[in-house]
């Protein structure tokens, strides 16, 4: 399992990260504060405090690597 902290802080960051991240079969989470969400549910982000940075959580050490360098507009250095 690999986290990483990422910020989605607008509409249009929440669209093109769900579409980005629907291409994989993997499974991806997302935590913020006590709540653990799934990261391709456009509505569970929704719920999110959104003005915070959120823990990406990526359930497949085989792609990681890739998949975070996909990500790497969303992702806090």
């Amino acid at each position: 399992m690999t986290t990483v902290k990422i910020s989605l802080n607008s509409i249009d960051k929440v669209k093109t990260f769900v579409n980005e991240i629907a291409k994989y079969d993997s499974d991806f989470d997302l935590i913020s504060g006590r709540y653990v969400i799934d990261a391709k549910s456009i509505m569970g982000i929704f719920s999110l405090d959104l003005s915070k940075p959120i823990d990406l959580c990526i359930h497949d050490d085989d792609k990681a690597d890739e998949i975070v360098g996909k990500l790497a507009s969303y992702v806090i250095k």
